[in-house]
């Protein structure tokens, strides 16, 4: 299950281990293509990394921090630090493949 990640609680879910954030909208077509490969990757990687989603219409500050100007945009974090990011849709295998370079 990805968790909704929001401006007030964003840096306590990132703050350790590795994270993957999907910056979305509900009017976005590409966002609502990646919904469901985010959804296994959560399952599929849990216990080894935390993933949730920010809606950048309710969060604009968190998108805004973090430069997002495209959606939907993936960051990778590693202990609260940005490692990568990724913009556009992404297949799972793919972005697990990403994924496991930071574990």
């Amino acid at each position: 299950m990805v968790k909704e990640w929001t401006d007030e609680d964003f840096a306590q879910e990132t703050a350790s281990g590795l994270t993957l954030t999907d910056f979305w909208a509900t009017w976005c077509g590409p966002c609502r293509m990646q919904a469901p490969v985010v959804e296994k990757l959560a399952e599929e990687m849990a216990g080894q990394v935390k993933i949730g989603k920010v809606d950048v219409d309710k969060n604009q500050a968190t998108a805004a921090k973090y430069g997002v100007m495209s959606i939907p945009t993936l960051l990778i974090q590693k202990d609260g630090q940005v490692v990568d990011t990724l913009i556009g849709y992404h297949d799972k295998g793919a972005l697990k493949a990403k994924l496991e370079q930071y574990l």
